[in-house]
């Protein structure tokens, strides 16, 4: 047997073994909105990292807010126990999501872990009214959720959850366009259904809901009465306009998750905020909901929680983020004109380039090109997207611009 030494001694997420190293790849800087690689060459970032770094990198308040939590307090833990840092951070994400609908918020440390538990606290919800039926959980046909257990369970992306066994039996999936699956699964399934859940936003590929498609769903959830969960874990901070996507909804969402832009990618951190309906139900029961994760809401997660939420304010970040993203209507617009485009998606700072795809003109190959043409983007379903930071300015629009163009002709002169 021959046994290949690694080129690397770190195993890297969602890579091959033969890629492991790559200078090209291996960051060693960031500052701003660009990132310095192994190879020498500076890079736009226009995925905000991994969409969470909304506000750029290497913000000096946020890094002193975390420095100092982790002299005044190392870490404490909310097993069984409160901290004044989660406190805080606690009542500063309430006040973004809007106190008079939201009750409290339970921290776990991604998205991933966030999903998880707010499966579990579904089906605990409706345990507690007796109404054990309730176990199944919906999503949506390409929707990613993470790729914890459960979580990978709920994506809706075909990414190898019968190879590692992952259980969906209590999962169901329905069409992301429109109620028609979703209202024929609940005519025979309805009094089974504890949860759907669902992203504003369809993280893999950029497509929002429909104004059509969300009314549904509030319609829905009004005759069956199933708990409805908006996945802001991408959309959230910004991403696309308002603090949260589903602030611009005609109701609220019973539980909304948070992760991403909640410390701009500082630290390792999601939320679970709760409706006070759905609050109250855990608290005339007196009921304990077992979850909870030894890193979860932190000290100095937190103080980055709660300074973040101030960047967003002092940079008057949701304000910039709309004038990027009418910068961005307008490079999308030229782009769409290059003859391996089909067309253009998504909304704020949450886009989407859709290809004419070959053998030749993969994402993966366009992304490739974009690369080496100087800008960072990420490879999606027959499209390659963009999630820019919310601080870009116009000069990092048009390095943007010019970076799509040459990335896609050199695609199409490899290719032709």
């Amino acid at each position: 047997m021959i046994t290949l030494s690694p080129s690397s001694p770190l195993w890297e997420l969602l890579g091959r073994p033969s890629g492991f190293g790559a200078p090209e790849r291996t960051a060693t800087h960031a500052q701003g909105t660009r990132v310095l690689f192994a190879d020498g060459h500076w890079r736009l970032c226009a995925t905000s990292g991994l969409w969470n770094a909304n506000l750029g990198y290497g913000n000096r308040r946020i890094a002193d807010a975390v420095g100092k939590a982790l002299i005044d307090h190392s870490y404490l833990s909310l097993f069984r126990s409160a901290h004044t840092p989660a406190i805080n951070a606690a009542r500063a994400l309430l006040g973004v999501c809007g106190e008079e609908h939201y009750a409290q918020v339970l921290f776990t440390t991604s998205g991933g872990s966030a999903n998880d538990a707010a499966m579990k606290l579904a089906r605990q919800y409706w345990a507690l009214q007796r109404q054990f039926r309730r176990r199944v959980v919906v999503g949506l046909h390409g929707s990613y959720h993470g790729l914890t257990y459960g979580s990978h369970g709920l994506t809706g992306e075909s990414l190898a959850q019968s190879y590692y066994s992952v259980d969906q039996r209590w999962i169901r999936h329905v069409g992301h366009q429109d109620a028609g699956q979703l209202t024929e699964l609940l005519a025979t399934e309805g009094e089974s259904v504890a949860a759907i859940v669902v992203e504003p936003v369809l993280g893999t590929g950029a497509y929002p809901l429909s104004q059509q498609m969300v009314a549904d769903l509030l319609r829905l959830r009004r005759e069956h009465g199933f708990l409805l969960v908006a996945d802001e874990v991408a959309t959230g901070f910004g991403r696309t306009g308002p603090y949260f996507a589903s602030q611009e909804w005609p109701e609220s969402p019973d539980i909304l998750l948070a992760s991403k832009g909640l410390t701009n990618g500082t630290c390792a951190a999601a939320a679970v905020v709760v409706s006070a309906g759905v609050q109250s139900v855990f608290a005339r029961a007196d009921a304990q909901l077992v979850h909870a994760e030894t890193q979860a809401g932190s000290p100095s997660t937190c103080a980055a929680i709660v300074t973040s939420i101030e960047e967003v304010q002092r940079l008057d970040a949701l304000q910039n983020g709309k004038r990027v993203s009418a910068g961005l209507d307008s490079v999308l617009g030229s782009i769409t004109n290059h003859p391996l485009v089909r067309s253009s998606g998504g909304t704020g700072c949450f886009r989407s380039i859709r290809l004419h795809t070959s053998d030749e003109v993969t994402p993966t190959a366009v992304v490739d090109s974009i690369r080496r043409a100087g800008a960072l983007v990420s490879p999606g379903p027959g499209c390659v997207q963009l999630a820019p930071a919310l601080v870009y300015g116009p000069d990092d629009l048009e390095e943007l611009e010019r970076a799509l163009w040459d990335g896609l002709n050199r695609t199409a002169e490899e290719s032709s």
